[in-house]
């Protein structure tokens, strides 16, 4: 089964992960400049609970929720890819989804390196899914 699988590439992946990141982050920074006003983008303003809320707590929130129900977000699923395990190619667990989601910041620690793994690596993996043993695939079979 595994030659028949297409795992995602780092470019693909890269385009999906900014067009995540815009419509994301579009929403909560419009929602917070009308709770905050123009403060939001000031970096001497005081870090409060409503921006940590919504720059942190939200965004996990909407990513599992997308990733538990369609296996994918927005961007991933806009280039038909999904995010299965790493051996049966079946639909993750939430806990692994999350553990997934965490494994990110690992990944971005040494400057990206993680995440640039994806380039070389022959199933296309970066560290959190190795972390979560997961891949990324494309295509109808997914």
């Amino acid at each position: 089964m595994e030659s028949e699988i297409r795992y995602a590439g780092f470019w693909l992946r890269t385009l999906a992960t900014v067009i995540d990141s815009i419509w994301l982050y579009g929403i909560i920074y419009t929602i917070l400049w009308f709770l905050v006003g123009p403060d939001i983008f000031n970096l001497e303003a005081h870090y409060t609970l409503t921006r940590f809320t919504f720059e942190w707590i939200i965004p996990l929130i909407v990513v599992m929720a997308f990733w538990i129900t369609k296996s994918a977000s927005p961007g991933k699923m806009l280039f038909q890819m999904r995010i299965v395990d790493a051996k049966s190619f079946q639909p993750v667990s939430p806990s692994r989804l999350l553990v997934r989601y965490l494994a990110y910041f690992i990944s971005m620690l040494p400057l990206f390196f993680g995440c640039l793994w994806v380039a070389w690596d022959k199933k296309k993996q970066g560290w959190h899914d190795k972390i979560a043993r997961t891949v990324i695939v494309r295509g109808k079979q997914a």
